[in-house]
């Protein structure tokens, strides 16, 4: 299969493509709004949905309404935004849901802060006037998740967990895109946070779910996902830190029994307790293994780094 290539010259003398991006599973009830909603925004765009496995009418709906749809019958939004991501060829990519949630009146203000500061990545900050659009408890998980992800990798967004996001074509074409489900935006942002990309941020309004239509994210399920993606995350790009914290964890205790034995022994002469002198050289043991760990893995993690800023470095920036 031939894949089409990014030509520079296209760009200038035709202006940059864009694309919308719409994951989708059983939204018969808003897709066709969706799709109609950003065709109006974005006249010039391409609108593609892509179906992930819908029981529904959904694919019939979005052709239906303009879009050019296809499929990813792996089930998970992270698996339908690395197709998405794959498969689509852009100058910029809106990405969004097509639950009729996300405001696409917004789209172009948010295009044109991407454009003009030469970004690589917008968020549409969630903000609502309707209590039934985010409900308290999402409101509170996502405080809470972002205020973790800020602690690890640096404050720089308010809404970690916003789907609602416009990218460069050098952003997309160097995302690993390695989450499965709902976390793939922990995995967007903690991407931009180590990459240093410029990124920035838009408010925009978020909205209830139409009637018959029905919400995939489970809260309890996915939030403990997305902790494990910032840990697993956290482990790979920033191992120094991690395994630092567990050579202090092994360390301080180990080395406090240590010296409570060998005063005891200097005041008595004796080693009259033999399993703490054991647990605390086993202790200090583990605790120098961290730390090597730590070393070597930090080594690897900045050489990925500068693997990926050196693909990053292959693509143009917006114009």
């Amino acid at each position: 299969m031939k894949h089409e290539r990014f030509d520079p010259t296209v760009f200038v003398a035709t202006g940059p493509r864009t694309a919308v991006l719409l994951p989708c599973k059983d939204e018969e009830a808003a897709i066709g709004a969706t799709v109609a909603a950003f065709r109006a925004a974005l006249p010039d765009a391409v609108v593609y949905v892509f179906d992930n496995g819908s029981t529904d009418r959904t694919a019939e709906a979005a052709r239906a309404a303009g879009a050019v749809v296809r499929t990813e019958p792996r089930p998970g939004k992270g698996n339908v935004v690395r197709r998405m991501f794959a498969d689509v060829e852009a100058d910029i990519y809106v990405l969004a849901d097509g639950d009729l949630t996300y405001d696409a009146a917004a789209a172009p203000a948010m295009i044109e802060k991407l454009r003009a500061e030469r970004l690589d990545m917008v968020v549409g900050t969630r903000r609502h006037s309707d209590a039934a659009a985010y409900r308290p408890g999402h409101r509170l998980g996502n405080r809470l998740l972002t205020g973790l992800v800020q602690r690890i990798f640096g404050r720089r967004f308010e809404d970690m967990l916003s789907g609602y996001r416009i990218f460069s074509r050098r952003f997309v074409k160097t995302f690993p895109a390695m989450s499965h489900g709902f976390e793939i935006e922990t995995e967007l942002t903690i991407h931009a946070l180590q990459m240093r990309v410029p990124a920035g941020e838009v408010a925009t309004e978020y909205a209830a779910r139409p009637k018959n239509s029905a919400s995939k994210l489970s809260t309890y399920r996915d939030a403990i996902r997305i902790l494990r993606t910032i840990g697993l995350l956290a482990k790979e790009e920033k191992p120094m830190e991690v395994f630092g914290a567990l050579t202090l964890a092994l360390g301080l205790p180990s080395v406090a029994l240590f010296l409570s034995v060998f005063l005891e022994f200097l005041r008595t002469g004796l080693v009259e307790r033999f399993p703490t002198l054991i647990v605390s050289v086993g202790g200090l043991g583990l605790a120098v293994m961290c730390f090597g760990c730590a070393l070597i893995l930090d080594s690897l993690a900045r050489s990925r780094r500068e693997a990926r800023y050196a693909l990053y470095l292959q693509h143009p920036a917006p114009q």
